[in-house]
């Protein structure tokens, strides 16, 4: 039970770190919503922003200002969060394969093995936080500004909604924290369970050697009725 749960988290980890890591550098954070008037297709991401055209489906890309540049709040809180999250998402993902039972890394040390996966869980939790609070803030406030040129009856020309490379940051922040859950809490329960046999033969048989050896070297005091017994039948 205890390796079926350690490769479910590992599972969740490797998409989750893929996914927020897709999401970090593409460019459909917002997309725009008036399909209906538009001849192409605008998406914006933290970095750039391209143009698809509908007819031909030739793709321009423009970069934004230098990093130092003045940008909008929203963009640089999520660029810092998010970079944040694919760092630490990385980081645990790589920490938990050297925990991982079938890597050979500490084969004499399960307990430190089973450490390992725990630090590793704490470091996903970690990893989940920043990446849905940068994705749901992007998204909360693209909606928010949407509507609030509905309401007051602004057309600008075009209208964003969020875009798919904002649902990949939610997926994989979700997918930290329930790979993140598995090691800290449900494999915490089955610490205890196989970690004698990921000890090696060697371990095993030195030990049997041992025991059987102080059995052979132990001999039982005599009572004083044997001691009396033993000089009779000499006599």
């Amino acid at each position: 039970m205890r390796d079926l749960l350690q490769y479910v988290a590992c599972f969740f980890a490797l998409f989750s770190t893929g996914f927020l890591v897709v999401a970090t550098w593409t460019d459909c954070w917002m997309v725009n919503a008036d399909d209906s008037l538009e001849v192409s297709t605008k998406c914006r991401g933290l970095w750039w922003e391209c143009v698809t055209n509908a007819f031909d489906g030739i793709r321009t890309c423009d970069e934004y200002d230098s990093i130092l540049a003045e940008h909008p709040l929203k963009l640089v809180v999520t660029r810092a969060l998010m970079i944040t999250a694919d760092v630490l998402a990385g980081f645990g993902f790589i920490t938990l394969l050297l925990g991982l039972d079938c890597v050979k890394f500490l084969p004499d040390e399960p307990y430190i093995k089973v450490r390992i996966c725990f630090v590793a869980g704490t470091t996903l939790l970690i990893a989940g936080a920043p990446g849905i609070i940068g994705s749901v803030w992007y998204a909360v406030d693209v909606y928010v500004e949407r509507t609030s040129l509905i309401l007051h009856n602004i057309f600008l020309g075009i209208q964003y909604k969020f875009g798919w490379s904002c649902w990949l940051g939610m997926a994989g922040s979700l997918g930290c924290f329930l790979a993140g859950a598995v090691l800290t809490c449900c494999l915490y329960l089955f610490k205890d369970v196989g970690l004698e046999r990921n000890y090696p033969y060697s371990m095993r048989k030195a030990y049997s050697t041992t025991a059987v050896s102080m059995a052979k070297s132990y001999v039982a005091p005599r009572t004083q009725t044997a001691k009396m017994y033993a000089v009779d039948t000499r006599v």
